[in-house]
C-alpha cells in the first residue's frame, strides 16, 4: 500500500504519551517527517527509537508549549530539518483542576497558557510557512469538555470550548489554502483520564464507569484518536474544513 504521506512534514505536540504518541507512530507509517513536540525527553526518545525502527524522519524537541519562542522555534525546526510545512496536530494540555471559587487565578491562567495559548502562538508562525504548501492540513485536539462540565473541571472545559472557537475561525480565515479540524475525544485511556479521576467523587470508579457509560462499553484507545486525525490531515478528507469531530464512543449522544 502506498504511503500517503510521503514528503510531508508536520508538527505535533504533546506528542511523548497519549493519542499525540499514537498519532506521531500513525503519520510515521504514512511516511511523514516529524517535528515531535513534549516534556519528556526520556519518553521522547523512546518514541523516536519506535519511529526510527519503522525507517521513519523525526526530531524530537523538548521544552514548554505556553512559551511563544518554543513555538516560533518549532516552525524554525520544521523548515532548517525539512524544508517544509504541511500541517499541524495539537494535543498539549494540561488539567488544572478546582472549583470556581477554589481554582488559583495562576492555574486557571496556566491552564489557558498550555491548552490555548499554546495553539495560537503555533498556528501564528506556522500559517506563514503552510501557506507555501499546496493541501496543507491542521487538527486540533480538544474535548467533549468543549459540550458537557465535569466535577471540579472548569478551567479545562472552558479552554477546550475556546479551541473549538479558535479552529472554527481559523478555518475561515486561511481556507480553502489550509484545512482546519478539530476532534473532541471522549473518555480514551490515557495518562490526563487517570489524572482526570481525582476530580470525581468516587476516583477509584470514575474511569471504569467512563469506559462502561459509552455505547460501545469501553475506553477509547489513543490508536482510535490516530486514526481519525490522520483522516483529517490526509488529502482523504480534501473537503472537510471549519468541522467538529466528537469521538467519544457515542457518549455524547447519550445526553
Amino acid at each position: 500500500m502506498d504511503k500517503k504521506l510521503i514528503h510531508k512534514t508536520y508538527i505535533i505536540t504533546g506528542a511523548s504519551s497519549g493519542m499525540g504518541r499514537a498519532s506521531a507512530i500513525r503519520l510515521a507509517h504514512e511516511g511523514a517527517n516529524l517535528i515531535l513536540s513534549g516534556r519528556d525527553e526520556l519518553r521522547g526518545q523512546l518514541l523516536l527509537d519506535e519511529i526510527f525502527a519503522l525507517n521513519g524522519n523525526a526530531v524530537f524537541f523538548p521544552g514548554d508549549v505556553s512559551d511563544l519562542n518554543y513555538n516560533k522555534a518549532l516552525v524554525e525546526l520544521a523548515i532548517s530539518n525539512f524544508g517544509q510545512l504541511d500541517g499541524l496536530i495539537t494535543n498539549a494540555g494540561i488539567l488544572g483542576l478546582g472549583s470556581i471559587t477554589e481554582l488559583d487565578t495562576q492555574l486557571w491562567h496556566k491552564t489557558f497558557e498550555v491548552n490555548v495559548d499554546s495553539v495560537f502562538y503555533l498556528l501564528k508562525f506556522a500559517i506563514p510557512e503552510m501557506l507555501k504548501r499546496p493541501s496543507a492540513s491542521v487538527v486540533i485536539n480538544s474535548s467533549i469538555a468543549a459540550f458537557k462540565s465535569f466535577p471540579n473541571h472548569p478551567a479545562y472545559c472552558a479552554s477546550k470550548a475556546a479551541l473549538v472557537a479558535l479552529a472554527k475561525q481559523a478555518a475561515v480565515e486561511y481556507g480553502p489554502s489550509i484545512r482546519i479540524n478539530c476532534i473532541c475525544p471522549g473518555p480514551v485511556d490515557t495518562p490526563l483520564i487517570h489524572a482526570s479521576a481525582v476530580a470525581f467523587p468516587d476516583p477509584g470508579k470514575a474511569v471504569e464507569n467512563a469506559g462502561k457509560n459509552t455505547l460501545i462499553g469501553r475506553l477509547g484507545t489513543p490508536e482510535d484518536i490516530a486514526n481519525l486525525v490522520f483522516f483529517l490531515i490526509s488529502e482523504d478528507s480534501s473537503w472537510i474544513t471549519g468541522s467538529v469531530y466528537t469521538i467519544d464512543g457515542g457518549i455524547m449522544a447519550k445526553g
